[in-house]
């Protein structure tokens, strides 16, 4: 069960409160440092998988436990950003990418019950949105600068059309299973 993927991503999860407390640190050099950790916490998600695949270290658990991580740590983040900017649109694109990801999973979760998972596996659709959301949070997280929070803005609205776009290609592969329901 304790493996290397398995140790990133429980490292992963640790870092979620400490990601929360030091984005409201009353220090100058604290958003740079959330934004870091937010990084490392996004290279551990992309080295897990690398990791399990490579090393032939795929678990149960870990495949249980990797894409928990991956949702809390994103929604966490998100809510973060929306308390902190407070405007509609990173409100509404956190409101979208959060939803998606709790209605992706219980089908995902019911389709496997099915026996239809395959159905519904990740897409390359659902790693660009993902590469795009967490380079926007990344960005909105630090703010180094204006053109840095512009083009935060821009790949959270890419990552927000991709999380509506590919979660109707996921309800519309899975369209048969519901309807027959």
């Amino acid at each position: 069960m304790w493996n290397i993927p398995n140790t990133l991503t429980t490292f992963r999860l640790l870092l979620i409160p400490v990601f929360a407390v030091v984005f409201y640190l009353p220090y100058s050099w604290a958003f740079f440092a959330a934004a870091f950790i937010f990084w490392l916490a996004s290279v551990t998600d992309i080295l897990d998988g690398y990791l399990a695949r490579k090393l032939d270290q795929s678990t149960p658990f870990g495949a249980f436990l990797d894409p928990v991580a991956d949702k809390v740590m994103v929604s966490v983040a998100l809510v973060v950003l929306a308390t902190h900017y407070q405007n509609i649109f990173i409100t509404l694109a956190s409101l979208i990418i959060i939803s998606r990801e709790i209605v992706i999973s219980a089908l995902r979760e019911w389709m496997a019950e099915q026996g239809k998972r395959g159905n519904v596996a990740v897409s390359n659709m659902g790693k660009f949105k993902t590469a795009a959301q967490m380079l926007a949070i990344i960005g909105l997280i630090w703010q180094y600068a204006p053109w840095m929070t512009m083009l935060s803005y821009v790949l959270l609205a890419i990552a927000t059309l991709l999380t509506v776009t590919s979660m109707l290609a996921y309800l519309n592969a899975a369209k048969s299973e519901l309807i027959k329901s």
